[in-house]
Parts: structure tokens; sequence; C-alpha cells
């Protein structure tokens, strides 16, 4: 909206920011240091985020280092996504309680009072796109997800664009990130250079709202300019690539490619790639009971695509090997999602590669794929 504006706030305005989410009753959400890893958290202050902390990653590794800037944001993203607060791990669907001769049914979903208020500090431009995704997936068709709704309808969103990129991310190459460009009610890009301030971005005027109160001045053009040319460079040092062309004719017609057997070999089927993703949506429902059988309850849990059980039907498995799992895994994520929602189920946020126990790299395994298409219907590779 030409109205909205880009304004400069000093680090001390980001605690006025917290402040302000909290009074009007938000659950404020960010990254926040936990052990040796950085999570995603209830925040209060901005003593709660990672200052001074950058991370490396690359495949099976991920490690913390100090930064010398004191940045609130000069980590990449981390082993969670927000999903897990929009579409919880375990939700409670039924609960029944005996009374007498007969049960009790209660129904948590609509008979909670209102949902939490979410405000979600610190969204990466490639989970800003995955919140979009799954909203198609929960709320863009025929089947609407009235529990992941209601969480998304009061959610707060505060993007930040990336000054430096990740060691496993592709974002750039998915045309996601590094930079945020719809889906936010305010987008920060955190600047250190002669001083450390942060630009704020306007994306609606619910975000044009609570900047009432937050001490800022207008950023001038060459503020707005140098923050720019950060994330522009941010995305030519982007760790990965994946050639985003022709994905659905590619591995459609390659679904027994020798590459899948070589994949399959080294992978555990441990489910920790769909686990850290942040577009899988995977569930399993199940009926639990007490010992007495006097209450029971029906929960959904996430559950994930390469568990043996996950396409189980009379007679076994659909998918019985590793190899299948992952082959099914990958086409999805890169062709018949888009069959099912016009868009990539992958946002090149990294974090398949950087947790896979075995370092299996999705934009590796594409590209040998995509080479021998490329052999095949050309006549020559990309190299």
């Amino acid at each position: 909206m030409s109205t909205l504006r880009t304004y400069r706030i000093k680090p001390d305005a980001l605690n006025e920011l917290i402040q302000s989410l909290q009074r009007e009753h938000y659950t404020v959400i960010g990254p926040t240091l936990r052990g040796a890893a950085i999570v995603l958290d209830k925040i209060s202050s901005t003593s709660d985020l990672p200052i001074g902390k950058t991370d490396e990653q690359a495949p099976a590794q991920y490690r913390l280092v100090d930064h010398a800037p004191a940045t609130f944001f000069g980590a990449s993203v981390g082993p969670q996504s927000w999903k897990q607060f929009l579409f919880p791990p375990v939700l409670k669907f039924v609960s029944a309680k005996k009374n007498g001769t007969s049960y009790e049914m209660t129904d948590p979903l609509h008979e909670a009072e209102k949902p939490v208020r979410y405000a979600f500090l610190g969204v990466r431009a490639c989970d800003l796109s995955a919140i979009q995704i799954q909203d198609m997936v929960f709320g863009g068709g025929a089947y609407r997800d009235s529990a992941y709704l209601r969480l998304r309808h009061e959610a707060f969103i505060i993007a930040v664009n990336c000054t430096r990129a990740g060691g496993t991310c592709f974002c750039s190459s998915l045309r996601t990130g590094p930079r945020a460009r719809t889906g936010f009610d305010l987008a920060l890009t955190e600047v250190v250079d002669k001083e450390h301030f942060l630009l704020v971005e306007v994306g609606t005027e619910k975000g044009e709202a609570l900047l009432a109160g937050v001490t800022k001045e207008i950023a001038s053009d060459d503020e707005r300019e140098g923050a720019d040319r950060a994330v522009r460079a941010a995305a030519q040092l982007t760790g990965r690539s994946l050639e985003p062309e022709h994905t659905r004719e590619i591995l459609y017609s390659n679904a027994e490619h020798p590459r899948w057997d070589v994949v399959g070999q080294r992978c555990l089927s441990c489910a920790n790639c769909t686990m850290v993703c942040p577009t899988c949506f995977c569930t399993t429902v199940e009926d639990v009971t007490d010992l007495t059988g006097a209450e029971a309850e029906r929960l959904r849990k996430w559950d994930s695509c390469f568990t043996l059980d996950f396409s189980y039907i009379h007679g076994g498995s659909v998918r019985s090997s590793s190899r299948a799992r992952y082959r099914h895994w990958l086409t999805h994520k890169l062709a018949s999602w888009m069959d099912q929602f016009g868009t990539f189920g992958c946002v090149g946020c990294g974090r398949c590669i950087t947790w896979c126990p075995v370092g299996i790299d999705i934009t590796e395994e594409f590209r040998v794929i995509r080479e021998t298409y490329l052999i095949n219907t050309k006549g020559k590779s990309t190299t």
C-alpha cells in the first residue's frame, strides 16, 4: 500500500515492539538459545534472542559460533519451523469419559476458549513462504482445517530479511528468499555498519498500528538502499542451488533412475527430513485409553511418509523400501505437490540437508537425475 512506510529503529526499540505485542495480548515467539541450537520459543525481551550468535551448517552438520557484531538475527534457520505453532505435533480431537453406563463426549477444538494469539518474531523469507504454502494445504481447498485456521487468523508475523546466507539453504533458487516480499505485518532488516539499527517495512495496516508505540523515524533512501544491497549479496552466497525448471517432467520420467538405489542405500528412513521441514503435513490418528477404559482420546499426530506404517494397507506397505520412500518424498516436493497445490512443496530452507544424519542433499540428488534427463532429451548435461 502506498501509504505504508519503511522506518528506522534503534536496537533498544525492538524491546518496545515486543512490549507493544504483549500489550495486545500476543504470545511472542522468536529464536532463542537452547543447549547447542537456536530454537523457537516464547520470548519476553530482546535478551532472550541469540545475541551475537551465528551458525555454521553443512550436510549433517550444525554448530553455533560467536559472531563479533552483537546482532539479534545473525543466525539462519534452526531445526524448528513455525509450523509447530499453527499445526501442532499433537492435537486432541475428541475426549470421552465414562459416566455410569455411558460416556460423556467433549470436543476440545470447539469448546476451547479463544485460541492463542501468536506473534512470530524473526520469520525468514523461506519460512514465510512455507506458511503461505500451508495456508493452501489447510485452507485453500474443499477441506479446511479449522484448528489451523483459527490460529493462523490470529497470528501476527514479523519477518526478517536475510543478510547472511546459510550453508545449506537454496531459497534464492526457488524465489522464496532471502527477502520477504508478501505475507507479513512487519519486515525487519538488521543493519550493522558504522552503527547498529533495524529497518522496519510495514506490510499491513495492523503492522502500522502496532508501531504507534515504538520510537522510530522515517528511513532514508540511502539506508533502504544499503539494506537492499546486503539482502541481494546474501542471495548470491546461498550454500546450495536447485534448478526449478521442468522438475515435474524430470521426476515423472525418471521413476526408475539408478540414483534412487544409491540414495536408498544411504537413507535411514529416520524421518528427520520431514520433521524439520516447514511444509510437510503428514499425520496419523490414534485412539488411546487409560488402563481402566474409563477415559479415551482421539489424537492427531505428525507422521512421516518415511515410516513403514504410513503407506500400510491390507496386505502390507505400499512403499516397503527406503528407496521407494525417498523417491516418493522428493517427487512430492518438486513435482506432485505442483499438481495438488500449484506450487513446490520445498522452500529451500536447507533443514533437510543439515539435519539428515547421513548428509543426504536434496539438491545433489535432484541434480544427478536432472543431468540424466538433459542428456536423454537434449544430448547435453548441465556441466
